[in-house]
């Protein structure tokens, strides 16, 4: 299954509106998905994504939406071990949605102080795939 999903579509982003209460886009916003990105909602997303049936461009949203979240996290927290490893099984499972997603946040061979707080992680899972 090969799938190069590079952005956010507007069903999709309409489906986690509705489900999960998010706010809507006003008519300038352009990068929605990390807008609406929340770190203390994590936990939520990930329950979501687990527990959910959803189509490949809400996977691939959704999974966006996590990531923005768990950089935010460990901006303001401490590394979780159990966070990233429900985060990262999800991405080795669905590679083929999120390839893109795991090269935007890989952000090359960028400085690791750089980066996003969120790279490193996102490296061990490019450099196994």
């Amino acid at each position: 299954m090969k799938n190069n999903l590079k952005y956010v579509t507007k069903p999709a982003r309409d489906f986690l509106i509705e489900k999960l209460g998010l706010p809507e886009p006003d008519e300038f916003c352009q990068d929605w998905e990390y807008i609406v990105a929340n770190a203390s909602r994590i936990e939520e997303f990930l329950a979501f994504y687990e527990k959910t049936l959803l189509n490949i461009e809400e996977r691939f949203a959704l999974m966006v939406i996590i990531i923005a979240s768990f950089n935010d996290y460990l901006n303001e927290n401490n590394f979780s071990p159990l966070i990233w490893n429900r985060i990262k099984n999800l991405l080795e499972k669905d590679e083929a949605i999120h390839m893109n997603t795991i090269l935007y946040w890989s952000l090359g061979d960028e400085d690791l102080e750089d980066c996003f707080a969120v790279t490193r992680y996102m490296r061990e899972i490019k450099v196994r795939h």
